[in-house]
């Protein structure tokens, strides 16, 4: 008779969960011997670091105080320094061992920048770096040695450099580099500025404008002086002078580097690529006019001159060639570019032209542009006209050619009208016709079509005169903008067909923006029969391409001697140039006065 015995096995899941189990417990115990071995192979660093520290600061402790000194410093001696390291194998490890000494000039018997101690040298600092160059980690270490007897008198001068940002604040952490090549031994220091953005490096020996000292820190510009030589032979920051017992203060500017691009775009805002610029900025090297930034550029296929990484400054564009003029920019004329930024310079340009005029006005208190200022340009009976800064104006003074004309080319005529205008009468202007004895309660007249040429197009304000109507009388405008030159919804200041604008110099409506047709519609009402509102001019003024803050260009003119040129914008007073001469490309440049 057999027997059979009921023998159970493992199960799929229970094996799936003994091996996540020793998969885990095999991953900690890893991970657990990895650290150990982290943590041994640190701590056998830190041993060979400290061990190799201690014995290279006892062997300079153990050198005659006056040879405790780096080959290429201040003081001088035999001991690496950065730029003659020590290279040195430990158990097939590679490190890298150099030295930085300097003289401290301890305030307990005065300073010599207090002038109140001429022998400034009262010990040695000296500062041991030991360079792991498998892991890239550098450890430094700190002494000071002092003299067993009285300090050196034949101590020379010291140098106090202070290094600062545009706002005149410390700069901390700043590398200084001071050379000078016409002692012997040569020096090669480098110094860290301290919180305070100074740094004071006494006993160097007396040499006249030959410690060259150049300042910087990463991610910022660079300062520095300047050897004296025929190409700048009168530096602003000519390399320093030490003489003995004496101080040489010198400050340095240095901050955040900051990116600039010039645009060089049509009036339309398309890029124009190839053209030639030199960018000057105004910070001087040298007298009268050596400039620490001048370079020439030329714009690339997309109109534009990147300048990056470049330090902050006033940068003022020109044009190299003769194929462009400038019609305008944005900022004008120059810009000033501040720390740790990223700015735009656009240039429109346009054809040369053999005469031209741009004016520039600006607020005469605050120095910035005024949009929307008139521009009148006049010459006896031979030249007229009229423009807005920042922008183009549509204006229209006579309505007499009548309606029937379609888009915007003769001034005088306009689309159409309801039948109950009238164009003609002094003055000249639109008014309501008389039915019989009175005149018609109201009527309109809706504009020609006015193409700005571009869909860039910014509409400002609304403007028209007279301004005030009797009381019983009004003028209400609505404008349509579009960009099918087909689909015309007349609106009001909050952008519906219920509103109008009925003050002039109103603001248009947004919802008008990046179109490029637009026309205008006109009512006249009356409530009294004797009575009839007037309108005798209507200006739109709108900001078509790219924008040329408080700019206005007369390209093409003739060149005349006598111009006028007339100013004016409400809330200041108007400014009248008479006797202008315009000959070839001219800029002028006017302050309104609140």
């Amino acid at each position: 008779m057999k027997v059979f015995e009921n023998r159970k096995g493992f199960t799929l899941v229970e094996v799936i969960i003994s091996v996540a189990i020793f998969v885990i417990v095999g991953l900690t115990v890893y991970q657990l011997v990895i650290s150990i071995i982290r943590g041994i192979r640190f701590s056998r660093e830190e041993i060979v670091t400290a061990s190799l520290a201690d014995q290279y600061i006892e062997i300079a402790r153990n050198l005659p105080y006056s040879q405790i000194g780096t080959i290429s410093g201040n003081p001088n001696g035999n001991l690496p320094d950065l730029a003659n390291p020590l290279n040195y194998n430990f158990n097939g490890a590679e490190y890298q061992i150099y030295y930085a000494v300097s003289y401290v000039d301890d305030p307990s018997d005065g300073t010599i920048l207090a002038g109140t101690d001429f022998a400034p040298n009262d010990y040695k600092q000296l500062k041991l770096y030991v360079t792991n160059l498998a892991a890239n980690k550098t450890s430094s270490f700190l002494t000071n040695i002092a003299p067993r007897g009285l300090e050196d008198i034949a101590s020379g001068g010291a140098l106090f450099i202070s290094v600062i940002n545009a706002a005149g604040n410390p700069v901390p952490g700043a590398s200084i580099n001071i050379t000078n090549t016409a002692v012997i031994p040569n020096i090669n220091l480098t110094r860290t500025s301290g919180q305070d953005g100074n740094w004071i490096e006494v006993g160097l020996p007396n040499s006249v404008n030959s410690y060259h000292i150049v300042a910087t820190k990463n991610g910022h510009s660079t300062d520095q002086t300047y050897p004296i030589t025929g190409g700048n032979p009168n530096p602003v920051k000519p390399d320093a002078t030490i003489s003995n017992g004496q101080v040489t203060k010198i400050s340095f500017a240095i901050d955040f580097l900051s990116d600039l691009t010039f645009n060089t775009f049509d009036r339309l805002c398309a890029p124009i690529p190839s053209v030639g610029i030199k960018v000057t900025g105004e910070k001087l090297i040298g007298l009268p006019d050596i400039l620490k930034f001048d370079h020439n550029y030329t714009s690339d296929a997309n109109g534009q001159v990147p300048l990056n990484n470049i330090e902050w400054d006033v940068y003022t564009p020109t044009l190299l060639g003769s194929t462009y003029q400038i019609y305008g920019s944005s900022p004008i004329q120059q810009v000033n570019l501040l720390p740790d930024t990223n700015q735009t310079f656009t240039l429109i340009l346009g054809p040369v032209t053999s005469h031209s005029l741009l004016v520039i006005v600006k607020d005469a208190s605050t120095g910035t542009p005024i949009e929307g200022a008139t521009v009148r340009l006049e010459k006896t009976s031979a030249i007229d006209i009229t423009k807005i800064t920042g922008g183009s104006v549509l204006s229209q003074k006579s309505w007499m050619g009548g309606p029937g004309q379609v888009a915007f080319i003769d001034p005088t005529k306009y689309f159409s009208d309801d039948g109950n205008i009238k164009n003609t009468g002094s003055p000249a202007g639109l008014r309501l016709k008389k039915i019989g004895s009175k005149f018609a309660n109201s009527g309109l007249v809706e504009s020609s079509t006015f193409d700005t040429g571009t869909a860039s197009t910014t509409y400002t304000t609304i403007n028209w005169q007279p301004t005030s109507q009797d009381p019983t009388t009004s003028l209400k405008f609505q404008i349509a903008t579009n960009n099918d030159n087909a689909t015309w919804n007349f609106v009001g200041p909050d952008g519906t067909a219920n509103s109008y604008y009925t003050v002039s110099g109103t603001s248009i409506s947004t919802v008008h923006n990046e179109n490029r047709y637009f026309r205008y519609k006109v009512f006249l009402s009356s409530t009294n029969g004797a009575k009839t509102p007037i309108l005798t001019s209507l200006n739109i003024n709108y900001v078509s391409g790219c924008f040329t803050p408080g700019q206005v260009m007369f390209e093409g003119v003739p060149s005349y001697a006598g111009y006028e040129v007339t100013v004016s914008m409400p809330g200041y007073q108007t400014q009248n140039i008479t006797g202008l001469t315009i000959s070839g490309y001219q800029v002028i440049q006017v302050s309104l006065s609140p």
